[in-house]
């Protein structure tokens, strides 16, 4: 009786037929999955857009930031040009640290508010976002307030504190109602510029300060101390004329901001870049589409 098994190996050339097959089977899926390990789709590539938004944002940012720090310390340069120097680069640099001192809470409030804004209006939240800003600006003017008010008593005797000078401390004292009036303002402003961040406003902000900075206050600061003959406190109206324009500008942009319409723009971009959006009682309502 014949034996119908089949033999246990194969002949030889069909197991080579075999292992060729199966090597080119495994060829093609290594090199396919290798390949498609570098194969962008558009979530990948989205990322790398988005990353090129925020940097054009931090330079808006970053130059905003320089204009203002710029404009201050010219103060102290241009006063290195007066008849008596060295009293008055004395004098303003004391006023300056005090004015650096106290500014520091307005930059905090600065970072905060422009957090609260731009998380408000990328929820949907225009009237809470108009309430925050209210809020830090009225908290910020009452600090500035203060803290002017204290200076204004302590009048006489805090120059002492930073110099032994009996002329340095004459024209601090001098000085102190004009650096308690800066204080103030310079407690306003950064909570203006601070809402102007949250709202993506970064251009319109280095603009107006270039305007009102460079083209306006500086020119002004050296036509009073030095045309005029004001000398120190001449050069700090004209900028402090800047800075209070500056202040008027951001005030009237702020107040005719249609907050609807801004949390509109960062719902939008939110989806946009992939986020959602949770619609609440005073979130924002989209008008219907009509058709024509």
């Amino acid at each position: 009786m014949a034996d119908s098994r089949q033999p246990l190996l194969s002949p030889r050339g069909s197991q080579n037929e075999t292992d060729d097959q199966l090597l080119s089977l495994t060829r093609s899926i290594t090199n396919n999955s290798f390949a498609s390990s570098f194969v962008a789709d558009a979530d990948d590539i989205q990322p790398i857009k988005s990353v090129r938004d925020f940097f054009r944002e931090f330079c808006r940012e970053f130059i905003k930031l320089c204009l203002e720090v710029w404009y201050f310390m010219a103060l102290i340069l241009f006063a290195g040009y007066l008849k008596n120097a060295e009293v008055a680069v004395d004098a303003l640099s004391i006023c300056m640290n005090i004015l650096g001192w106290t500014v520091m809470v307005a930059m905090g409030m600065n970072a905060a508010i422009s957090v609260r804004i731009s998380n408000e209006l990328g929820a949907a939240h225009p009237r809470t976002a108009k309430f925050s800003l209210v809020v830090a600006v009225v908290s910020s003017f009452i600090i500035g307030l203060i803290i002017a008010a204290i200076l204004i008593i302590f009048r006489k005797t805090y120059p002492s504190l930073f110099s032994s000078d009996v002329a340095v401390q004459d024209l601090v004292r001098d000085l102190t109602p004009l650096l308690a009036l800066c204080i103030v303002i310079d407690n306003v402003q950064p909570v203006l510029s601070g809402v102007a961040i949250g709202a993506g406003w970064q251009a319109v902000v280095a603009y107006v300060n270039i305007a009102c900075y460079y083209i306006f206050g500086i020119p002004l600061g050296l036509i009073l101390g030095f045309k005029v003959k004001l000398g120190v406190k001449g050069i700090w109206y004209g900028m402090l004329s800047g800075t209070v324009l500056q202040t008027l500008i951001l005030f009237l942009i702020i107040y005719k901001t249609n907050w609807n319409k801004e949390a509109s723009i960062a719902e939008d971009r939110i989806r946009k870049w992939g986020g959602d959006t949770d619609i609440k009682e005073n979130s924002v309502k989209r008008p219907a589409a009509t058709e024509t």
